[in-house]
């Protein structure tokens, strides 16, 4: 906005910006969405917040110093936020990934200093996760200096979420009637749940997962797009609370997405997931409901992917002629008790 003070960082971790929105009526016209845009933040997503927040825990604990080697599995994000933040910290840093990452994700991990490992098997649930915790977990039998930040268990990932994302959404909306989260290792679903239990008790909450992923009991399935969803089930999910959970075909995350753009707006696959779910949850919304939807990327990592014609025709055969018509309304809704 003009006139706003300027904000000069003395390092790049203090580039988060939490009270970006964005009011759509375009995903529904009875309702106006209100899209927390936390792509603007350094490293282009809202992992930028639990990374910090885990490596300061550890500094604080004492467990990091000059020299120290960290190693995390990531499908993108939270890996990219990591290589920045040891880059910035003088920390040797090593991101387990899969085929599904990003390139241009991938090229910036690199482009930090650290080191990028994709593991090619898939594990029994027809994901990458499995594969990647055990090969992280034979590196740390190898190396007893390397240190395992474990976003899947630490619940650091959670708190981070219920002392950033959930306060910068109470403090712009203090009774939000509807809030859509996506849910991928569950920090941010549950750090979001557990602070509007506690302050908004009225708010649904509504869970936003990809169909294939096992995290809440669902059948597993074979995904393309990082971001939302695992194959194995985060120990820290049993934090999360809500009251719908929706499961959002790959399909309906791609034709959003590509809707979106055509309106200016290039969001992520996480983000393009989150807000077909709010497209298919929208006949249960009133007119006057107050709806917060969090995007947690941008777009513009997904260019060679989910805006590439050649990939959704290799991926998703038959999908680009439906796409510009947006998300189908296949998608399924189930719900847990508060």
């Amino acid at each position: 906005m003009l006139g706003e003070t300027a904000m000069v960082a003395q390092c790049p971790t203090e580039l988060i910006h939490g009270g970006c929105y964005l009011s759509l009526r375009s995903i529904a016209p009875h309702i106006a969405v209100n899209v927390k845009l936390e792509g603007f933040s350094v490293s282009g997503s809202i992992k930028v917040k639990p990374a910090i927040h885990m490596i300061r825990q550890l500094e604080a604990a004492g467990r990091l110093g000059p020299g120290s080697r960290l190693i995390e599995s990531s499908s993108g994000n939270l890996g990219l936020a990591l290589s920045m933040i040891c880059a910035a910290k003088g920390y040797s840093f090593t991101c387990v990934s899969d085929p599904n990452i990003s390139p241009l994700t991938a090229r910036a991990i690199r482009a930090y200093g650290a080191e990028l490992v994709v593991v090619r098997e898939r594990d029994p649930s027809g994901g990458y996760l499995g594969t990647r915790i055990d090969l992280i977990k034979a590196m740390l039998d190898r190396d007893p200096r390397l240190l395992w930040i474990n976003q899947y268990e630490n619940p650091e990932n959670v708190r981070a979420h219920y002392l950033t994302t959930a306060s910068e959404l109470l403090a712009r909306f203090p009774r939000p009637d509807y809030v859509f989260v996506g849910a991928g290792t569950t920090g941010t679903l549950g750090g979001v749940s557990t602070a509007l239990r506690e302050r908004s008790p009225a708010t649904r909450i509504v869970a936003v997962d990809s169909e294939g992923s096992v995290t809440f009991g669902r059948p597993a399935g074979k995904r393309h797009i990082p971001g939302l969803g695992t194959s194995r089930k985060p120990p820290i999910s049993l934090r999360s609370s809500f009251d719908e959970l929706l499961m959002i075909p790959e399909s309906d995350t791609i034709a959003m997405c590509r809707r979106l753009a055509h309106d200016g707006v290039l969001l992520g696959g996480s983000s393009g997931t989150v807000l077909a779910g709010v497209k298919a949850h929208a006949p249960m919304i009133p007119a006057d409901a107050c709806v917060v939807a969090i995007s947690p990327d941008l777009g513009e990592r997904y260019l060679d992917t989910i805006y590439n014609d050649d990939w959704v025709r290799d991926h998703f055969p038959g999908l680009l002629p439906m796409a510009a018509a947006g998300p189908a309304a296949g998608v399924e809704l189930s719900r847990e008790p508060a």
